[in-house]
């Protein structure tokens, strides 16, 4: 039987990146690199999660799921399947490229994956803000004339964000994080992210960094005209729901007990704010962390501080 896992960190090193995640519990980045992201659930050829305690510490998420794909993801999930949620940790020090990941139609044609991802903001300096959408009134025409103009920034939809916000971005939409945001990134298992302008920035080499213009007008929705987020409110709801996943948040008291039955479906447990500690067989989980909760585990936790936690379920399909 496979227990709730959690997994070691990838750290990636990002021209926009910071230091802000070493303030989470037990966290040690990369001495003197900005860090932008944290990879912390990830099934990929370039890069794979490894068990970082308990009886399977050491084995690679993608060892588990050859090993023992019932007991990690439930009936009918096969061993080559690649496990369909990629985690991360977005510590944004400053702003990031205006991009877009290819719908699935597009994505066939370019070579690429589509990407949906949700963002939960965590913490935001003042003023910080995001760029998802377009403008009302902007054409493709209009898109064109401005990128060449380099004035593509009056085209993007921006909105100041508070700590407690979420927004669904799905594929095809053209979108950006200002500097000043902490950001959890719940996304479909994909790194294919085409960048149509940059600011004129360089990247950690001295050099300007790749755009793919053409890439990315073959992907944007010329329809999608300013998205807003999800206020930011206490209490359980839900954050997102589309065919690739569904995002609660939920809150609980110190004292309170955490559990779901066993042979239901896997989860994903994202602790933003809090402690919880293991009842039994599985790991403690602090703040920053995220544990997978295989379909037929067993696991419970008891709430030591007020927490707040994302879960993410409806990924096994």
């Amino acid at each position: 039987m496979i227990p709730t896992l959690i997994f070691d960190p990838i750290y990636q090193e990002r021209v926009w990146g910071g230091r802000v995640l070493e303030d989470f519990p037990g966290r040690r980045l990369p001495p003197e690199v900005p860090v932008g992201e944290s990879w912390d659930v990830v099934d990929r050829p370039e890069a794979v999660s490894v068990v970082a305690e308990g009886p399977w510490r050491g084995k690679t998420l993608r060892e588990l799921l050859e090993a023992d794909p019932f007991a990690l993801m439930g009936p009918g999930w096969t061993p080559e399947r690649r496990f369909p949620i990629l985690v991360k940790w977005l510590d944004c020090a400053e702003r990031l490229s205006l991009q877009v990941h290819p719908p699935a139609g597009a994505a066939a044609e370019l070579g690429g994956e589509p990407k949906t991802e949700n963002w939960f903001i965590a913490a935001a300096r003042p003023g910080a803000g995001l760029l998802v959408g377009l403008k009302k009134g902007v054409t493709e025409e209009g898109f064109r004339a401005a990128l060449e103009q380099n004035r593509l920034e009056a085209c993007a939809h921006r909105f100041p964000v508070e700590p407690g916000q979420s927004i669904l971005v799905r594929s095809g939409q053209i979108h950006a994080i200002d500097g000043g945001n902490l950001i959890l990134e719940i996304q479909q298992n994909s790194d294919t992210t085409y960048r149509v302008y940059d600011w004129g920035r360089v990247g950690l080499d001295g050099k300007p960094r790749t755009l793919h213009v053409e890439e990315s007008l073959a992907s944007i929705d010329f329809s999608d005209f300013e998205p807003e987020p999800l206020p930011a409110v206490s209490g359980d709801r839900r954050l997102a729901e589309c065919p690739e996943f569904v995002i609660d948040q939920r809150e609980w008291n110190a004292g309170q007990t955490v559990a779901w039955p066993p042979n239901e479906q896997p989860r994903l447990l994202h602790l933003v704010h809090g402690r919880l500690r293991s009842v039994g067989e599985g790991p403690d989980l602090e703040a920053g962390r995220t544990a997978l909760i295989p379909y037929a585990a067993k696991t419970s936790w008891v709430v030591e501080e007020a927490a707040r936690a994302l879960v993410t379920e409806a990924f096994a399909g």
